[in-house]
């Protein structure tokens, strides 16, 4: 497997059937304990039968268990075992704060290498010259939406940021050919901002997609920069892919800026020189 193993049971989980994906998610959570179970011990903590196991193993593409746990160990010895953050009960707050810290920086380093410098160059030239700017997220790619918001609005782009569906679905329909929209998620897969980007490419808008490639958003956008990350959201929300989203949305806005020119960087200054009056000051009396 030239992707991460976790990255392959992110692609083919859709695709198993119910009880094979509680092998999976049983796998994602406990990859540590997995590699030294026999197959009746994940069976039983899957609360799956054995021959569930060895279908969830040749539908991974492995002739059984026991390469299974080969592949899972290799993956282990060379560093990508957070590549999915797990957590158990008992895990002290400095195992699980590691945890989190690690899963973080391993999972942008993935991010970072598989972007696309000639896509985000094109998403970067059509922000760079759009007449109004979009940003649509919901949940926590909500929160991502807002964010860029702030920074684009700073690079005098009439921009706005909408989480909500009908202001989705509205703004989407009065776009024009010059505009653009970023379609942010950690999924791909809501019904409702597929729906708003296939209404502003009809409208003739440029759609910018931050989703998972090959997933049914990612199918619709003008131009997609996947953002492939293996996460559980069964019970967490998005932490890492979230994150992941706001470095690229970061390295979007910088190449806005420079691609724009100096009087970018004097208008950044004004706007600092103008927070000074609402900060206190720093200095000791």
């Amino acid at each position: 497997m030239s992707r991460s193993l976790f990255d392959e049971l992110r692609v083919h989980m859709d695709r198993l059937r119910r009880s094979e994906q509680k092998v999976a998610r049983f796998v994602l959570r406990n990859p540590e304990e997995v590699i030294l179970m026999r197959i009746t011990d994940l069976a039983s903590e899957a609360q799956v039968s054995e021959p569930t196991v060895v279908r969830f193993c040749r539908a991974m593409g492995m002739a059984g268990f026991q390469e299974f746990k080969l592949k899972l160990a290799q993956m282990m010895a060379k560093g990508s075992q957070y590549a999915q953050f797990t957590m158990n009960d008992g895990d002290s707050v400095a195992e699980f704060s590691h945890g989190i810290f690690d899963s973080t920086i391993e999972t942008l380093e993935r991010v970072r290498d598989g972007l696309d410098n000639e896509a985000l160059g094109k998403a970067i030239a059509a922000l760079a010259v759009a007449n109004r700017v979009e940003f649509y997220g919901y949940g926590a790619s909500g929160v991502v939406a807002a964010d860029a918001q702030h920074k684009f609005f700073r690079l005098q782009i009439q921009t706005s940021a909408y989480s909500d569906p009908h202001m989705q679905a509205m703004s989407a329909a009065t776009l024009k050919a010059g505009d653009v929209v970023v379609a942010i998620s950690q999924t791909g897969r809501t019904r409702a901002l597929i729906a708003s980007a296939k209404t502003a490419v009809k409208a003739g808008a440029t759609v910018i997609g931050l989703c998972p490639s090959d997933s049914p958003l990612a199918r619709e956008v003008t131009l997609s920069l996947p953002v492939d990350v293996q996460e559980d959201t069964e019970v967490y929300i998005p932490m890492t892919s979230r994150i992941a989203h706001l470095l690229t949305i970061d390295v979007l806005a910088v190449g806005v800026a420079k691609n724009r020119g100096p009087q970018i960087t004097d208008q950044l200054k004004a706007i600092k020189r103008s927070l000074g009056s609402l900060r206190v000051s720093n200095s000791v009396s």
